[in-house]
């Protein structure tokens, strides 16, 4: 992992057994299949989003597992990648909730350098095989990650989304954090609560009355498509 802020708070987990069992299988895993996403990508929400900077944190389960659709960011793919149904309905509640005109791309960066850690609770996975690479030691990994975000002397909105994102809620202990929760934005879940959550004017809402600059969730126009359109 490239030096950040996160190193010092983290190191530990470097020197654990399961740290090591865990990059052998991914190693392993890359010389048989193909893994999402790319190795240098893996770590991207860590590098993106400083420990220091973090105002928002929104928790994913796994990365994408279409081929170029992972980029290290939960819920986000590059421009010019087709929206997963997931962020399609993001997108939707993003527009309902501040009337912000619904972005022509996925890429989630510009939330990450604002201070949104948008980080999965697994960080690989095989392609087209979900959930392949869980219960291998990310998700220790990511729950460190978790506690030092809770951690934080000032006011972080924790953004859970889902069963799984919620359960995780037991590891934010400090009082001074926002939770804000609903059921998933897949299309299986969206219409059973996340609809209508508001889930970003919220957040800001808490920054603002903790003393912190709100996020300006608009995503900027994207880069034309591969294939030369936008």
């Amino acid at each position: 992992m490239t030096t950040t802020d996160w190193n010092p708070l983290l190191r530990g987990e470097f020197d654990m057994s399961y740290w090591a069992e865990l990059q052998r299988f991914v190693y392993d895993e890359r010389s048989h299949y193909e893994v999402y996403p790319p190795h240098e990508d893996v770590f991207n929400a860590l590098h993106f989003t400083p420990h220091a900077d973090t105002k928002v944190m929104i928790l994913g389960q796994d990365p994408y597992h279409g081929p170029g659709q992972a980029h290290g960011l939960c819920f986000s793919v590059r421009a010019g990648v087709d929206l997963p149904p997931s962020l399609v309905n993001i997108h939707k509640e993003l527009a309902d909730d501040l009337g912000i005109a619904i972005p022509d791309h996925g890429n989630l960066e510009p939330w990450a350098r604002q201070g949104v850690l948008l980080l999965n609770s697994v960080l690989t996975v095989r392609a087209h095989a979900a959930a392949s690479h869980r219960n291998k030691g990310w998700e220790t990994f990511t729950d460190q990650v978790i506690r030092a975000v809770d951690a934080h002397a000032e006011r972080v909105v924790f953004i859970l989304w889902g069963a799984f994102a919620r359960k995780k809620r037991a590891l934010i202990e400090n009082p001074a954090h926002t939770i804000i929760e609903s059921p998933h934005p897949s299309p299986l879940s969206a219409h059973r609560g996340f609809f209508g959550s508001r889930p970003f004017s919220r957040a800001n809402e808490a920054l603002v009355e903790a003393g912190r600059e709100p996020i300006d969730w608009a995503v900027p126009a994207g880069n034309r498509r591969a294939d030369g359109r936008r």
